[in-house]
């Protein structure tokens, strides 16, 4: 009987360790097969002006392209910052302003997708972001910095383009949300 127990325990131990890890892989097959899917549809867009959805019932579209040449980094970002919208690619927040106008644009993403390359983005970085109408606007990071998520204060009048990318703190953390925030403001020179 003590056996049995053993191996039931020992059984349901190996299918916890087992879903774990395909939840696990299945965030990161998704988040890299959203951006095959949502590159394919900025493409279509770049020669209308405007992106069509990614599929059929997409509920975003793609909206910009974010590089970071010293990091390899390239992006395609898309319409609103819901969980749904990150969990395909970093999103644009409603109510930051328009993505390379005046003002402070908000791009959000999960820290351990996406925006996971936030952790090697040094001061000075320059960031790229071109938009549907082709228009890019280079941009230059300045330091990151740990807020709390309702301390996420972004000032929208400017006279200049701003970027705030925007992600999840700790970077490493086991638990995913939480109340704190990294936040790199860059600026367009």
């Amino acid at each position: 009987m003590r056996r049995r127990v053993v191996r039931g325990v020992a059984a349901l131990l190996v299918a916890l360790g087992l879903w774990q890890l395909a939840d696990g892989l299945w965030i990161a097959a998704k988040a890299r097969l959203g951006q095959q899917l949502i590159r394919a549809a900025w493409t279509e867009g770049r020669d209308r002006g405007t992106a069509p959805p990614p599929w059929p019932w997409a509920d975003t579209r793609p909206v910009a392209r974010l590089e970071v040449p010293r990091l390899g980094v390239e992006l395609i970002v898309l319409e609103g910052a819901t969980g749904r919208t990150i969990a395909w690619g970093p999103g644009h927040q409603d109510g930051s302003a328009a993505l390379n106008a005046p003002g402070a644009a908000v791009v959000a993403g999960h820290r351990d997708t996406h925006m996971a390359f936030l952790r090697d983005l040094r001061p000075g970085d320059e960031i790229r972001l071109t938009g549907t109408d082709r228009r890019r606007v280079r941009y230059v990071a300045g330091p990151g910095r740990v807020v709390h998520r309702d301390r996420v204060l972004v000032r929208v009048a400017a006279a200049r383009p701003r970027l705030v990318l925007l992600t999840c703190w700790p970077f490493g953390g086991v638990m995913p949300g939480g109340p704190m925030r990294y936040a790199v403001e860059a600026r367009a020179p």
